[in-house]
């Protein structure tokens, strides 16, 4: 058989098509994600892994390239009792998700990225200084920083509604993101936003 007759090696499958294809955590499809805020839908990046094994450590701003979800992990992660504990905190999230979809028939996906639009403050205060007197000054808040804080107050929320209370902190996670999403001030996510944006407000 000729050069010319020999048939052509197969394509190899696209990786990219069987990520697009996957399910986070087996069970919810992240392809028909809609996002409501435009300026912090370049920061909320979703896809189905919710464990990259830490490829953006040390890469300046490469978080923004990992799915919210994880992010949402490592930041239940960041207190005492979970700290370092990745596979317990993505035990939460999962169960959390469970208990969210049962009570809104959303994909809880879906209702994770809404919150973090609602929880996300747009003004905050810094502290500039005058002849040595300290001043508070409002400032615009740039999306990065916007999705940052807002996966704070959920997870500071849902430490706060768990820690030595009789609810487990996938049900305490579970409301925190129903309640940003639907914006119920009494939240703490959302809670806290409006507290940065009010003292922001008398600070102009």
């Amino acid at each position: 058989m000729s050069e010319s007759e020999a048939p052509e090696p197969e394509a190899p499958a696209d990786s990219e098509e069987a990520t697009e294809n996957a399910l986070l955590f087996g069970v919810w499809d992240v392809s028909e994600i809609e996002y409501t805020d435009p300026s912090t839908q370049r920061y909320l990046n979703v896809t189905p892994i919710a464990h990259t094994m830490g490829r953006h450590a040390g890469k300046q701003f490469k978080k923004s390239d990992v799915s919210v979800v994880e992010r949402l992990i490592n930041r239940l992660m960041q207190t005492e009792e979970n700290t370092g504990k990745k596979q317990k905190s993505m035990k939460i999230v999962r169960e959390a998700f469970e208990i969210v979809h049962e009570r809104t028939e959303e994909n809880p996906v879906q209702v994770l990225v809404r919150a973090v639009e609602n929880a996300a403050p747009r003004e905050e205060t810094v502290r500039l200084k005058y002849g040595g007197i300290s001043v508070p000054k409002a400032v615009d808040v740039a999306p990065q920083r916007r999705v940052d804080q807002a996966l704070k107050f959920i997870a500071q929320g849902t430490q706060s509604a768990s820690y030595k209370t009789p609810t487990s902190a996938a049900e305490a996670l579970a409301q925190q993101l129903i309640g940003a999403a639907s914006y119920d001030v009494q939240s703490h996510a959302i809670s806290q936003k409006e507290e940065r944006e009010r003292v922001a407000a008398a600070a102009r």
